[in-house]
């Protein structure tokens, strides 16, 4: 509704612009009937005109939008891309970055997980970081500080493997079963289990919410790609193309 409303007083003002010489507010009782009536004449016999006028406002606010994201990026590009913390995977030394801000107990993260994983794969030129974002609760957080302990303690190749399995857990991520998932990949289960609780592993969580707030990012998964900030799931396809575009650019 409010989209058609502004989209309506667009159509108006565009039809009416002549006759905005004078003051509406000047007008009489009378004269206000009558232009109110010439208005609805006008847009029920030209009704396509509400759609043009939605459409230039959507157009209009997708650019601003986009410029606002460039301005956040560049602003806060050392915090995003070399911050001296996060995993960095695929070929370090890629044309193109992806930057994830992702939450492992988010649905729609763990349907990206694997077509994140497969764009990696095909395309050999992409930069890949992951930023811990735990935006869902005890259980989000828990599982962050896990991986992040393992960043820190044993390094990217297993924080990759761990990622991957508490991405795949269905259930929660229990002292019991983190210490299943470190068993399986033959870690110190005690040692990562105590890390997590410190200091020094939030501090890279509570780094990262800040940055999440300063991009305005209030869900996940949320990607950074080139000059490009893409709030939500993205389809493997649509990302494969949006890395071509900035590959061009």
């Amino acid at each position: 509704m409010k989209r058609i409303l502004l989209a309506t007083a667009l159509a108006i003002t565009t039809f009416t612009a002549p006759a905005m010489a004078t003051d509406l507010m000047d007008m009489t009782d009378s004269e206000r009937d009558v232009f109110r009536a010439e208005v609805r004449a006008y847009l029920m016999e030209n009704p396509e005109v509400l759609l043009e006028a939605i459409n230039e406002l959507e157009q209009r606010q997708a650019a601003d939008e986009a410029a606002n994201d460039a301005t956040l990026l560049q602003t806060n590009a050392e915090e995003i891309f070399n911050d001296g913390v996060s995993y960095v995977g695929g070929n370090p030394d890629g044309d193109v970055t992806i930057v994830e801000f992702s939450d492992y107990r988010c649905p729609y993260c763990k349907r990206a997980h694997p077509e994140v994983a497969r764009l990696l794969e095909k395309d050999g030129n992409i930069k890949f970081i992951y930023k811990e974002f735990p935006i869902l609760g005890p259980d989000s957080l828990t599982a962050a500080q896990f991986a992040v302990a393992v960043l820190m303690l044993d390094g990217p190749e297993k924080y990759h493997e761990v990622s991957n399995a508490l991405m795949e857990m269905r259930g929660e991520p229990s002292e019991a079963a983190l210490t299943h998932i470190a068993d399986g990949f033959e870690l110190d289960s005690a040692a990562l289990l105590d890390k997590m609780k410190s200091t020094e592993v939030m501090q890279v969580i509570k780094a990262n919410r800040a940055l999440g707030q300063r991009l305005k990012i209030s869900g996940t998964p949320t990607f950074i790609i080139g000059d490009q900030l893409i709030r939500g799931y993205v389809p493997q396809d649509n990302m494969q193309a949006i890395v071509a575009k900035a590959r061009k650019e």
